[in-house]
């Protein structure tokens, strides 16, 4: 999906996604699985970062993910970034926002809630 780390805002990675066929929905809009997706890859960077600076490496295991369509994608590079809500020893709470102008005006969100496994 050409997903990359643009740079850090607010602490956490910055996610990027250029509008291209293949994330092509209806004709000229973003399609919802490619926002969704980089809706999770934005949060799981968050979380891997925060993890990696506590030197914590658990396996990360979704318990539940929800995604909010707020507007229609256009065909545009589209931000994303993740904000841990709670980090507990065992689940972590997550929101995410997609955007592309306006950061202001998120195109959707996503609610995480990721179950923390010990790698043993």
């Amino acid at each position: 999906m050409g997903i990359e780390v643009e740079g850090e805002l607010d602490g956490a990675p910055l996610l990027a996604m250029d509008f291209e066929r293949l994330v092509e929905g209806r004709p000229g809009h973003l399609h919802g699985g490619a926002t969704s997706g980089l809706l999770e890859t934005a949060g799981y960077a968050a979380l891997g970062a925060r993890l990696n600076e506590d030197d914590r490496y658990p396996r990360l295991k979704p318990i539940n993910i929800t995604v909010q369509f707020l507007s229609a994608g256009k065909p545009k590079r589209t931000y994303a970034l993740g904000r841990i809500t709670r980090l507990g020893r065992r689940n972590a709470n997550l929101t995410v926002e997609a955007w592309q102008d306006d950061r202001s005006r998120p195109i959707a969100s996503a609610v995480m809630n990721i179950l923390m496994v010990d790698p043993d």
